[in-house]
């Protein structure tokens, strides 16, 4: 029958994907709650645009042993606003690059709720579960400007991830300027580094890095980018 034809296919085709190894499964998570501004919302997407576009990003992409990584975009807020923003990506050369940019830049802001960083990451280990690649390192990048205040603990969600080999990196946007009912939201006791390298970040290599305008953004995500893709077993720390 025609049905039992098309579920060989769509089998097909599933195991056909998974077969398909990259370097890197990496998953971005970012911030988009109401602390979030305008100015920042345009910086985290614009630096990733400009940084998976970038020269040394794309040298270390080819220079590794497959010579491709697949990217997936997740924007969260509450812990019910929390979407697929960009499906998974491979990226491999310049026009595959461009075109998960293009995406990337043309996609509207999802949410502007409260922040659920433990949904964030749990829909990120969602996904690279069922990304069907067959991936050396499994990596989430969260990209916000304050703490947990909604949705599951992030601790929690964090220690599950490295648990399942999952190594999850941090860039914190300091919010030098924030209004007075979100002071303790974006800056935490110690600073909102010291909150994300306590409670977010985790695993073999981890890092966190400090962002603070567009010029130090776009400088991070490319550092960023090039140390986990070049990244091969000989880990370091930024």
């Amino acid at each position: 029958p025609m049905r039992w034809l098309v579920a060989l296919l769509l089998l097909w085709t599933a195991s056909a994907r998974a077969a398909e190894p990259v370097d890197l499964a990496l998953v971005l998570v970012s911030d988009v709650s109401r602390s979030i501004d305008d100015s920042e919302f345009d910086l985290q997407k614009h630096g990733y645009a400009t940084a998976f576009t970038d020269r040394g990003v794309l040298t270390a992409i080819k220079a590794g042993p497959i010579g491709a990584i697949a990217v997936q975009y997740i924007e969260f807020a509450s812990s019910y606003e929390v979407k697929t923003v960009v499906d998974w990506a491979v990226i491999r050369d310049d026009d595959s690059a461009r075109a998960f940019a293009q995406k990337l830049l043309e996609a509207p802001r999802s949410y502007w709720g409260r922040t659920a960083i433990g949904s964030g990451i749990a829909a990120a280990v969602k996904a690279l579960a069922e990304s069907g690649f067959e991936a050396q390192r499994r990596v989430i990048d969260v990209c916000g400007d304050g703490t947990n205040n909604n949705g599951p603990d992030v601790g929690l969600v964090r220690d599950e991830a490295v648990e399942n080999g999952i190594t999850i990196n941090g860039l914190a946007i300091i919010n030098d300027h924030p209004v007075s009912w979100t002071y303790a939201h974006v800056q935490p006791p110690g600073g909102l580094d010291k909150y994300y390298r306590e409670n977010v970040a985790g695993g073999v290599g981890t890092f966190v890095l400090v962002v603070h305008d567009f010029e130090s953004f776009g400088a991070a995500i490319k550092r960023k980018l090039i140390n986990e893709i070049a990244d091969s077993g000989t880990r370091r720390r930024m």
